[in-house]
């Protein structure tokens, strides 16, 4: 027996990136995530299954309104129209905060399924809940701002209790009635 050596020959030409990607139109997408963001507002509002999953309590009879709030701030739907993230703000304390992105995230596959049955779209895309902290984030900036522009008031008016009238000189007390240069500042 006479043994030879055989060379597979490839036909087809080696690929870099086998993986093929479709990209859809950038309008299509934004079209796509506002339409989502309606969607999961109004099944936060109406559905029963995903109000339990924000809140148990309300399957005991605790009102849902006052406990915590939990709003879509925004939707990101991945160029290929796969992914979705989606951005949830939760107000109430830290506990309620938890339970309802728990709940979320342990209602996924439930919100897919509701998605595509409300939605025309061939694939449902995987559904991803992010807490969004930025509302959060925002409301303490404001408040620090406030502090901060209560403390200059209140070292502005300890500033003025102190000033003595005799320190300025007499010709400024008169001049102060019309300055027509008041509020120009001077640069040298």
């Amino acid at each position: 027996m006479m043994l030879t050596q055989t060379k597979s020959i490839n036909l087809l030409p080696k690929m870099r990136n086998p993986t093929i990607r479709c990209m859809a139109n950038p309008r299509r997408v934004k079209m796509v995530a506002k339409q989502i963001q309606r969607e999961l507002s109004d099944m936060l509002l109406t559905d029963k299954v995903l109000q339990y999953a924000i809140l148990p309590e309300a399957a005991l009879g605790a009102d849902r309104y006052l406990s915590s709030l939990t709003t879509v701030s925004d939707v990101e739907v991945s160029a290929d129209l796969q992914v979705v993230k989606v951005y949830v703000s939760v107000f109430g304390d830290e506990r309620g905060r938890e339970l309802a992105i728990a709940g979320l995230k342990s209602k996924a596959k439930y919100v897919r399924s509701a998605l595509g049955r409300r939605m025309k779209l061939r694939l449902t895309p995987e559904i991803r809940f992010i807490e969004d902290e930025s509302l959060e984030r925002g409301s303490r900036v404001i408040a620090i701002l406030d502090k901060l522009k209560n403390e200059k008031k209140t070292v502005e008016g300890q500033d003025e209790g102190n000033s003595d009238s005799s320190d300025l000189p007499k010709d400024d007390e008169d001049y102060d009635v019309d300055d027509p240069d008041e509020g120009i500042i001077y640069v040298k």
